[in-house]
């Protein structure tokens, strides 16, 4: 084929993608019953997923979840491991809140796992985890000593080294991070990272910024869940961002759940129409394109976060799109997992 009709064959596929992202998709349940609450994801393809939850659990699916494997870490059975990164359908990390906090990694796909972290310090609470790609990656804990919890890794979770002191986020009183679902830090370009913060305050943290988010806060059960950048993997930096959160104790509420930047942070609006409850997860699709998910259902926006309609009542904790590929998967109470159905077939990722 000639360059002329190969840049055209793109160009069709990308616009074709756009616009069918911009349909309002069904949600199908895939798998339930098991008997953990799951607030890890981790989508490495349309084809190889991992879970993560209570009660020691880990699953994985490597046929678009038609079929799982279920594992229940051995040494960890009443464990909770809320966050999870694949790498591929052998290769994972595990983070265990606390106390103590674990970081587990396997590379037999789930059989065995080994501990390559350990936190006993009082108070300690791992919260979420983020890689920016196979070698580097960061997870923040609940503030220690009125500051931060930050580690990172270097060699693909293998070895975790603690961020010094005087370099961890100052944390006002009664502020801390919620562990709803692996997503309140997120990779905003190469070698940066952004984190949001809940409970008496509620901020976004860019660099040496502390940004006040316009989110409900003031209670141990309010403020920000869970942060979208968009776009880390074209690795040009995230200048939209969303935000979204709430009242988990009132899960019907939509009184300030959400708010959105389109300039990295530095200003931000609610929305028109804002997700209808308390939402424990968001994730970009397209830049336009957002779907967002907890405890009364999944909402869809196709105008960058301004409107948002609700598209399931199914509860779901967690919600991410493959890495490298189209498909949309969601995860939650009961082991129950579901994904974005579109009315032709979910496009590829531009």
């Amino acid at each position: 084929m000639s360059k002329i009709g190969l840049t055209f064959l793109f160009l069709f596929s990308s616009i074709f993608s756009f616009a069918q992202r911009r349909e309002i998709p069904k949600l199908e349940v895939l798998t339930s019953g098991a008997k953990t609450s799951l607030r890890g994801l981790s989508v490495v393809s349309d084809e190889v997923v991992w879970v993560s939850g209570s009660n020691g659990a880990v699953g994985r699916s490597s046929d678009g979840g038609k079929n799982w494997k279920w594992f229940s870490v051995k040494g960890f059975e009443k464990t909770e491991f809320r966050d999870i990164e694949a790498f591929d359908a052998t290769t994972a990390v595990i983070m265990a809140i606390g106390e103590p906090a674990y970081i587990l990694r396997t590379v037999d796909g789930g059989e065995t796992w080994k501990v390559v972290y350990e936190n006993k310090t009082k108070g300690m609470f791992l919260d979420a985890m983020e890689f920016w790609n196979e070698q580097a990656g960061i997870v923040i804990g609940d503030p220690i000593d009125k500051k931060f919890f930050v580690l990172r890794t270097f060699d693909g979770g293998k070895t975790w080294q603690e961020v010094p002191d005087a370099y961890r986020p100052i944390a006002d009183s009664g502020e801390a991070c919620f562990a709803a679902s692996g997503t309140n830090v997120r990779a905003l370009d190469n070698d940066e990272a952004v984190f949001i913060s809940g409970g008496l305050s509620s901020n976004v943290f860019i660099r040496d910024q502390k940004i006040k988010l316009p989110l409900i806060q003031g209670q141990e059960t309010t403020g920000a869940n869970s942060i979208a950048v968009w776009d880390r993997y074209k690795r040009k930096g995230g200048d939209q961002l969303v935000v979204v959160g709430g009242d988990f104790q009132k899960p019907d509420s939509d009184s300030l759940n959400c708010a959105y930047s389109t300039n990295r942070g530095k200003t931000w609006k609610t929305p028109k129409t804002p997700p209808h409850g308390y939402r424990s997860c968001v994730e970009y699709l397209d830049p336009k394109v957002l779907v967002s998910c907890g405890l009364n259902g999944v909402d869809y926006s196709v105008d960058n976060a301004n409107t948002w309609k609700w598209i399931s009542k199914e509860s779901f904790h967690v919600c991410r799109i493959a890495k490298f590929g189209k498909t949309v998967y969601l995860a939650g109470n009961n082991g129950k997992v579901g994904k974005l159905v579109y009315q032709y077939s979910t496009r590829k990722r531009t």
